[in-house]
């Protein structure tokens, strides 16, 4: 059982598409209609479904399309040109949330670097970096288009603890200070590094990457095993990608919802004396069991460096890095 069970459906729905113009981007000329609502209004982005893109059609070796209809992006199933144009036309602002808490620390060179080369290359983004030592931050030349921001954060006991409140702290800055600054919203973890161009195809409300644990024998214990009375229990059979919390996002408001439903699991397991196996990415994928992302990511976007890669990772674009490297 895994993202094989729908290839056949795959070949069926792509072999009617072939060549048709129908993969959605929802660029909007979102900021002025967003902040006329709170999060918690949920009136952030509209979606226009009008402004399309070119599907190339030749990829027949993955699942480029969900059950209901949400893209996977591929490299080879997107034009970034065409993208590019259209996100250019809308003067859109990204921001990028990442953490480095004590031994984090030692990521963030690397990983600021990397995404200040590859990540939306061209267009502007708002770095912003929590961490508990704003002061050893080295300067860092970032592109005239990127801007970062460092953001003291509490000094937790462990990594455990920063883990499950950081979608407490995205929230809580999406409703004080992000949704007035950038039109799309991206978490991803500090022990990363780029490695090849993420661009505006990663663009859309709600967006999951799929994990690269997903195309291991093992996935299914290791994914969802998890206390049955968890509010992030996914019962055996109901589940359908597993995302990582290593890199999701999109409009502000979908991630407001998205960082508020699972930091509020997380606290009811804490008070019942439960902790979810894999902690914030067990209660994000349970989230996204119940609110299907508009658009998937590919294992491509995020592979996890334990991991050898199968003949259908055409690139890596962004890649883990040991931990205790």
């Amino acid at each position: 059982m895994g993202i094989t069970k729908w290839h056949g459906l795959a070949i069926l729905v792509t072999a009617g598409i072939t060549g048709a113009i129908w993969y959605h981007h929802p660029f909007s000329p979102a900021r002025d209609q967003e902040h006329t609502a709170s999060p918690e209004e949920g009136s952030v982005l509209k979606t226009d479904l009008h402004e399309t893109s070119l599907m190339l059609p030749w990829r027949r070796d993955v699942l480029v399309l969900t059950p209901w209809l949400a893209p996977i992006v591929w490299e080879g199933t997107f034009s970034r040109d065409i993208l590019n144009a259209q996100y250019m036309q809308k003067n859109l602002v990204t921001g990028v949330v990442t953490f480095a808490v004590e031994k984090y620390v030692q990521f963030i060179e690397g990983f600021m670097r990397s995404a200040n080369k590859y990540f939306l290359a061209g267009h502007q983004v708002n770095f912003y970096l929590f961490t508990d030592n704003p002061e050893k931050i080295s300067h860092l030349q970032m592109a005239p288009e990127n801007h970062l921001f460092v953001i003291p954060v509490q000094n937790h006991s462990g990594w455990q603890d920063i883990s499950t409140s950081r979608m407490d702290i995205i929230s809580t800055y999406i409703h004080s200070q992000f949704q007035y600054e950038v039109d799309y919203l991206y978490s991803i973890d500090i022990h990363v590094q780029l490695l090849a161009h993420i661009g505006v195809e990663i663009i859309d409300a709600l967006v999951g990457t799929i994990s690269s644990w997903q195309f291991t024998p093992h996935h299914e214990n290791k994914a969802y095993g998890t206390h049955p009375e968890s509010q992030a229990a996914i019962p055996e059979g109901e589940w359908d990608f597993y995302y990582t919390a290593s890199f999701y996002g999109g409009s502000v408001s979908e991630v407001y919802k998205l960082t508020r439903a699972c930091f509020k699991g997380v606290m009811e397991d804490r008070e019942n004396g439960i902790e979810a196996r894999w902690r914030d990415e067990s209660h994000l994928n349970k989230y996204l069991l119940h609110h299907k992302p508009t658009r998937l990511l590919s294992p491509e976007y995020y592979w996890d460096a334990e991991l050898s890669s199968p003949s259908i990772i055409q690139v890596k674009r962004m890649g883990s890095v040991h931990k205790d490297s």
